[in-house]
Parts: structure tokens; C-alpha cells; sequence
């Protein structure tokens, strides 16, 4: 099992609770007067952005027709979506999308990523995550840069541990031979992932599509399809451009994002390829 996230606890409580409503068919209004929380509120509960208050979980439980099993598991789920992650300490560095994807990034059981031209965040090096984010904002404070490192180092810790967050990570060959930060700066991502990859066979794959290799439908950008271990919590994707961030929950458009993952898959090169070209590209930059 993932461990546990708050931001993940408070989504799959809004979820129970909102697929219990609809199948009593409770209008949302209606549901709010029933326990007294506004009709906004209610939503935000709903949608994960916002805990139960504890005083109103077992009103809506009563309301809801919970029996005393499923309520124990919401006021489980409440008791650990009143915890602050990791990330809480980061509030004042990102918008609250980001956060909410750190959350769930840190809860997810599964990840599959494309990324076209930089190697994927939880694999990068101190120096190669510090190179991306000076140039991608000159004008930002050194502490303020300082502590994004330190933010993209921390959700790293996710690869480790007794139950490792399982990464299958496409990249495009070009995101091996951009010299961020330089020659001495890219040699040592590319030999810090060569090593993760040999280190953690079972939970972490690393496949390079080459450049010979022919289109495939997720030439356009870079997206991550997040699963969780709890089987009625739906697969989430997060999508980066280069001025915005989006969390997309609609299943069909997720459904799309895996499409694009497994055409991206079937023209990459093998694990062992993969792997002995970025040892190759690394060799290059001696």
C-alpha cells in the first residue's frame, strides 16, 4: 500500500460521500440543508478541496444511511485528512493545484509519465533540478530556487522505502542530450539515472524513444497518469505546459493520456537499450 496522504484520504472521503448522495438521490441542495453545511462548502468537501467538519460527520452519515461499519471508515478517513503533508510547508512556493498534485503524487501506488525534453522531476540530480528552475525564472529569489529544490527533492523519497511508488517513465532522446546547467551538470543526471534504474529494477522503468523512432501520440507535451491502491479512487492525470498546470479527473480524458502513454511505450527502445543509450550519452559528454 502507498502511504498515506492527506490530500488523498480527503479526496476518496468526498468521493463516498457524494457517490452515497447521488444514489439516494439528493440534490446537492437539499443535502446541504439536511446537515447544515452551505451548498459551496458541501461541494468543496466533495471535490477534496475541503475536510468534514468532525462535528458534521455524523450528521451526514445518519443523513447519508451509513451503517456504523462505513461510518468508521469515514471518520478514519477524516482523521487523516486533518494531517498536513510534507508539502504544507511549501504553501507559500505553490498555487494550491500543485500542492493538491504533490498530495496525491505522494499517495499514488502507480505513475506513468512522458516527458519530451527534461528527465522526469523524481529522477533528477540536486544540480539538474536547480539548473531547470533557475533558467525557467531568472528573476527568482536564490533562497526562494533554493527551496523548490528542496520541494522536488523531498517528493523523491516516494521511489524508496518499504512499498516504492511504481514509475514507468517514457522519455523522448532529447530530454538525454539538453545540457541543462552544461556538459558536467547533464553527464551526472544522466549516470545518477542510469544508477536509480539499476538500483530499483521492480519498481522503476525507463524507456528512451529515439530519435529515428516514428511519431506517436504524445509528441506534444508531457502529462503523468496517477493510479491509487484503493480500487474505487479513479486514475487522475497532470498535465505541464509551459504556462499552465492542470489536474484532469474526467475518465475520459485520463483514458487518452494512458492512449498516448502505451503509443509512446511501443516505439521506445527496450529497458536494456534504453538503459545502455543513456550510459552512451553520458559516455558522449566526458
Amino acid at each position: 500500500m502507498a502511504p498515506s496522504s492527506p490530500v488523498v484520504a480527503r479526496w476518496d472521503l468526498g468521493l463516498r460521500l457524494r457517490e452515497r448522495r447521488e444514489l439516494l438521490g439528493l440534490a446537492g441542495t437539499r443535502a446541504s440543508k439536511l446537515i447544515g453545511l452551505s451548498p459551496t462548502f458541501l461541494s468543496d468537501v466533495e471535490s477534496g478541496k475541503k475536510n468534514v467538519p468532525e462535528a458534521k460527520l455524523g450528521q451526514i452519515a445518519a443523513a447519508y444511511e451509513f451503517n456504523e461499519d462505513e461510518t468508521a471508515e469515514l471518520e478514519e478517513l477524516r482523521e487523516v485528512a486533518r494531517h498536513r503533508g510534507w508539502w504544507s510547508k511549501f504553501s507559500g512556493l505553490f498555487a494550491p493545484e500543485v500542492l493538491r498534485f504533490f498530495g496525491l503524487e505522494h499517495g499514488a501506488e502507480t505513475i506513468l509519465t512522458f516527458n519530451s525534453s527534461l528527465i522526469h522531476g523524481l529522477l533528477q540530480t540536486r544540480e539538474y533540478a536547480q539548473a531547470i528552475i533557475e533558467s525557467g525564472s531568472p528573476n527568482a529569489r536564490l533562497a526562494e530556487a533554493g527551496r523548490r529544490v528542496e520541494a522536488r527533492l523531498t517528493r523523491q523519497r516516494r521511489l524508496g522505502g518499504d512499498d516504492p511508488l511504481r514509475l514507468i517513465t517514457v522519455l523522448s532522446e532529447a530530454a538525454l542530450r539538453q545540457q541543462i546547467g552544461g556538459p558536467a551538470v547533464l553527464r551526472g543526471q544522466l549516470l545518477h539515472l542510469a544508477q536509480r534504474i539499476e538500483e530499483h529494477p521492480a519498481s522503476l522503468t525507463v524507456l528512451i524513444v529515439p530519435f529515428a523512432a516514428p511519431g506517436h501520440d504524445a509528441l506534444d507535451g508531457s502529462f503523468h497518469v496517477l493510479s491509487f491502491p484503493k480500487p474505487n479512487l479513479p486514475s487522475v492525470a497532470w498535465v505541464e505546459m509551459v504556462t499552465s498546470m492542470q489536474l484532469i479527473e474526467d475518465p475520459v480524458q485520463v483514458k487518452e493520456y494512458d492512449i498516448a502513454h502505451a503509443s509512446a511505450t511501443d516505439v521506445a527502445l527496450s529497458r536494456a537499450d534504453s538503459l545502455e543509450l543513456i550510459k552512451q550519452t553520458a559516455r558522449d559528454l566526458e
